[in-house]
């Protein structure tokens, strides 16, 4: 496994090193090129699980696992 990291530009849409776009305009840092490409499913799947433990705990059912 290489020490290099990978970014998603949001920008341009594509994965990246380190020397890629600004820091604003991008995700990561990813493990790998393969990982960083997945990075807006990867943020959609966060984001959903976590509207999820929001609605949860809006509706009293905090104690609930995902």
């Amino acid at each position: 496994m290489s020490d290099e990291e990978w970014f998603y530009c949001l920008k341009h849409n594509t994965v990246e090193t380190k020397d890629g776009c600004r820091e604003a305009d991008r995700l990561g840092p990813y493990p790998d090129r393969a990982t960083a490409a997945r990075a807006l499913e990867i943020a959609r799947e966060r984001t959903e699980a976590e509207d999820r433990k929001d609605r949860r705990w809006n509706s009293g059912d905090e104690d609930d696992e995902d």
